[in-house]
Formats: C-alpha cells, structure tokens, sequence
C-alpha cells in the first residue's frame, strides 16, 4: 500500500487545525485520473480554508489547495494516459474534494485540461486559478467589444494573484492599464508588469451622482462593493467591467443609468465551473498568443510544511506575486 504525503484542513469538536499528514495513495475509478502533483499555488482563497479564517471547504476533512499540475501516474479515462502532463484548476478542489496540496492527487478526468504548448508545469502553476481568471475576465471583455482605443483599463486589487496577471495580461494586448493598489511599496513592480498609473484607493475619482465624467474605458475588479458601484459611473460609453473578487463587499449600490446611458457592459467570471472546451482555450492563449514574461510574477516556491506561515503572511497582506507549492520538496 503505497502513501504520500498531503496538507490536510480538519474542523471538528476540536476546532479547526491543519497540517501535513501521510496519506494512502487513491487508486483511480471508471473515468478517474490519478496525478503525481509537480506543483500547485497558494491564493487568498487557500489562506482563509487553511488558517479556518474563511468558510471555504465544504466537508472536512479535505486536502487543500485550489489547483494543481503534474503528469498522469495512473488512469481510468479514455483521454489521458500515463506520462501526459495536465493541470486542474476549478471544480471541487479544497472546497468538496481533495486539492492540489498534496505528492498525488486522485480527480474526475473531465476536470483535467492537458498543458498547452508554450507552458511548462512550473510556468502552469504560476498562472493558476489566478491566471485562468485573468484569462476569463480580458475574453469576456474582449467578446464584448473592448478595445485599447477606448481608453485605459482600470485594474483594483492590482498586487493580488488575479490583479496581477491582469496587469501583465491587458498590457501584454496593448491597452493601458491603471493599477488600484493599497501597497505603495508594489509601484515599481506593478509598473514592471505594464502598469502605466498607480493609484491608491483614495485617488480614484469620487462622487455620488449616477454618471460621473468617463474616465475609465474598461475594468477588471477584484474588489466589488463601493469600488465597483464608483467604477459603473465613470466608465466611458459601451465600456465592460469584469467582475471577479468581493474583497470590498458583496453589495452593489448603483443606478440603471450607467447602463441605458452609457451602454456599459457588466459580466460576472465564474472560473470555478468553465467549460472544458473554452478552458482549454483560455490555457491555450496564455501558452501562445497571451504568453506573459512571468518571472516578475512567480516571488517563491515552497514546500507543504511551510503553508501555515505563508498563509499568515497572505492574510497579513506581506505577499505579492504567486507562490508556487511543489508537494514534493522538504524546504
């Protein structure tokens, strides 16, 4: 019987503790795929299942981490055979099935995307469930008609891993792009990603009236709340807002009339839940066509027993960029 090691999340009598424990390896069933994972990364959403700050996981106990890529060890679908190298992002993982924290990882074949030309697994994991939101949010905008020439795209929570990659991604299509970002200290590094303005919260444009001047020609938001409801009423004529976080708020306080007046266009990301074909395609443009330089991005790269302190420094807002997870170091 053959085990591995894994970080694994526990809530019960006791309250919530988590760590790294030894685990035996699943074998795959009918349409299964089991993973030796190379790497996987930590995001916000992993900080708050680990420390039991978020109510994230659905079922206890469950290995964390939100994605992963490897190459196949074991398989039981028709698609994949062993050697292939896939990445999983999305779905159930470290929310009712087993993540990414883990040697090998045990999934429903249907979740795997086989990794694209142009991307290596390090590269993969880099991007993430990060990257693939980035990817969502710039085709959504872009299937409704954004174009560079109307005007810069305001990015909020621009230090975060889907901000970022955000950053690199709409700069890397030729739109100029603004950065929202609370950490004075990320200027240069934002700008280093293709930012061409930093702002910090409190200079964006202000004012409570249904239109205010059009200032922005699009936006991705990782924050919602008030920020959003201010971003609806700057926004020039038939620009999209991509709405993808709710660090300020799940509230939208706003009027109708940014949308009847100026045409703008608000398109909710859902990347948990992409359809394998368009999943495939956003991996393939970020391998291709949308392939970014992401060496200022990737700041680190750990092993399980480390997770609990990256996670408070997460928390604490003392990381940027991506930090990668390779399951199988002892660092």
């Amino acid at each position: 019987m053959r085990t591995a090691r894994a970080f694994r999340i526990h809530h019960n009598a006791n309250g919530h503790h988590a760590g790294v424990e030894t685990l035996t390896i699943a074998n795959p069933e009918p349409g299964e795929v089991l993973i030796r994972v190379r790497y996987s990364s930590v995001n916000y959403k992993d900080a708050l299942a680990g420390t039991g700050t978020g109510k994230i996981l659905r079922q206890f106990p469950l290995t964390g981490g939100i994605d992963a890529s490897g190459t196949v060890e074991v398989s039981a679908h028709a698609d994949f055979h062993p050697g292939d190298a896939v990445l999983v992002t999305g779905w159930g993982l470290s929310f009712d099935h087993d993540g990414g924290y883990c040697e090998y990882l045990c999934v429903p074949g249907d979740w795997l995307t086989a990794l694209p030309p142009g991307l290596d697994l390090a590269a993969s994991m880099t991007l993430g469930t990060a990257g693939l939101t980035a990817a969502l949010a710039v085709h959504q905008m872009l299937l409704n008609g954004q174009e560079p020439s109307m005007g810069p795209i305001l990015v909020t929570g621009a230090s975060g891993g889907v901000g970022c990659i955000a950053v690199a991604l709409l700069a890397k299509l030729g739109f100029e792009v603004a950065a929202v970002s609370g950490k004075s200290e990320r200027k240069a590094w934002l700008q280093n990603l293709g930012a061409k303005q930093i702002l910090a919260r409190d200079e964006l444009p202000t004012g409570q009236r249904p239109l205010e001047k059009a200032v922005w020609g699009g936006a991705i938001d990782n924050v919602g709340g008030a920020m959003l409801a201010q971003i609806t009423r700057t926004l020039a004529p038939n620009g999209c807002i991509a709405s993808i976080g709710l660090a300020g708020g799940t509230e939208l306080h706003t009027t109708v009339m940014p949308f009847i007046l100026r045409g703008i266009k608000l398109l909710g990301c859902n990347s948990v839940d992409v359809p394998r074909d368009l999943r495939q395609k956003l991996w393939s443009h970020l391998g291709s066509d949308w392939r970014l330089n992401l060496e200022p991005i990737r700041t680190d790269s750990i092993g399980l027993d480390r997770l609990p302190v990256i996670f408070e420094r997460m928390l604490d807002g003392q990381t940027h960029g991506r930090v990668l997870v390779n399951p199988h170091s002892t660092d």
